[in-house]
């Protein structure tokens, strides 16, 4: 039975480049892979046939003998046919990437098969006021993690007393596992990936290589930042196993409420009580703003419900240079607690109103027109 070309059996090109050539293979291993596809011998054969593939085409001095002889220049270099192992210069490597899952363990490693061990990412929620947001403020925060063990400095072994080479390993941090006609490197169970054994623990730390501890640090809010945004601090998460990085701390903004103000995107808006003389005659009104009162010129004849723009008044977002605007809208307040003085002042002056014909309020003429309109059309 003649071979499939390498290039058709991965699905590429044959100028694809390595990254593309182990993308089709992790693709087509991962769905035909025999854990997966159990008592299905089509599906192993495609398993075979791919990893075969891959493992001629990720060698760069293979893939030339294929190029220029086919099957025929590669056959003796594959001892034997696809069950050949000998691989390309990371064939060991995405076994262990792709499959570690299957297997029950993996992880990225480090240098000689060592598993890094990073620590954990947190998250701080922190308050903050809108003047604060706007502005721009650094805090003090206190943050329960774990950190690297001052006594052992987070090796995890007594002072003085140093490692061993893992006896499972040897050093090597991974060991190599059979399932049936595959192999597969794993982390190792005993180290963890270190490579090494402590002999001696660390009294303080119990050989973990790190503490609990709570951290007082300080974190700069930039102006502008807004609600639900987050602030990333390097390496102050928790820290890792013995020679590991940290994790990074990520910080929460939650921005109070504001008694005057609402923050939407870069604009801020307000509402401003407004009495109907200064409603009706016109005037000028104390606006507040983040950086002190300005007049409001208010027109003669105003409605509720006006909205005024104030350029420039608004929010400097932190990802951007432009400045926002502040929207005051102008809501009338009804007079309450009259005496009886104002009372009758306001009663002569609703009556020179009505006097007018509606020409004082035309749009509560033109509300009950269409009401007359309405109940003349219902009862005729």
């Amino acid at each position: 039975m003649s071979k499939r070309d390498y290039y058709e059996v991965l699905g590429v090109s044959k100028g694809a480049e390595k990254a593309e050539l182990k993308k089709a293979y992790r693709r087509l291993a991962m769905k035909n892979h025999p854990d997966r596809n159990p008592d299905d011998k089509e599906a192993e054969q495609r398993f075979k046939e791919a990893k075969e593939a891959y493992e001629v085409l990720s060698d760069p001095q293979k893939r030339q003998m294929y190029d220029q002889y086919g099957h025929a220049g590669v056959d003796q270099s594959m001892g034997g046919g696809a069950g050949g192992f000998g691989g390309g210069e990371d064939f060991n490597d995405i076994f262990g990437d792709i499959f570690g899952d299957i297997f029950g363990g993996g992880g990225r490693r480090g240098g000689g098969g060592r598993r890094q061990a990073r620590g954990n990412d947190l998250q701080y929620n922190l308050e903050i006021s809108l003047e604060e947001a706007v502005r721009g403020v650094e805090k003090e925060i206190k943050v329960p993690t774990y950190v690297n063990c001052d006594t052992c400095d987070g090796d995890g072994a007594k002072p003085g007393s140093g490692t061993t080479t893992c006896t499972t390993c040897a050093g090597q941090g991974a060991v190599r596992m059979s399932q049936g006609f595959f192999s597969v490197q794993q982390t190792c169970p005993d180290c963890q990936g270190t490579g090494q054994m402590i002999k001696d623990p660390c009294g303080d730390c119990h050989g973990q290589g790190r503490v609990h501890k709570t951290k007082e640090l300080k974190v700069t809010i930039p102006a502008g930042i807004d609600d639900g945004m987050r602030v990333r601090l390097t390496g102050e998460g928790e820290a890792g196993g013995p020679g590991a990085i940290a994790g990074d701390l990520y910080v929460q903004v939650y921005v109070k409420e504001h008694p005057i103000f609402k923050r939407d995107g870069v604009n801020l808006y307000c509402e401003v009580p407004l009495s109907f003389v200064t409603a009706t005659l016109g005037g000028k009104l104390d606006v507040p703003t983040l950086e002190g009162k300005v007049a409001l010129t208010i027109p003669a004849e105003t409605q509720t419900g006006r909205l005024f723009r104030l350029k420039g008044k608004g929010v400097k977002g932190v990802r951007s240079s432009m400045v926002g605007d502040l929207l005051c809208r102008v809501i009338l307040e009804t007079p309450v607690k009259l005496n009886k003085k104002q009372k009758e002042l306001l009663e002569e002056f609703q009556q020179t109103v009505n006097d007018s014909d509606g020409k004082n309020s035309p749009k509560q003429k033109s509300w009950f027109d269409g009401v007359k309109k309405f109940w003349d059309a219902m009862t005729s």
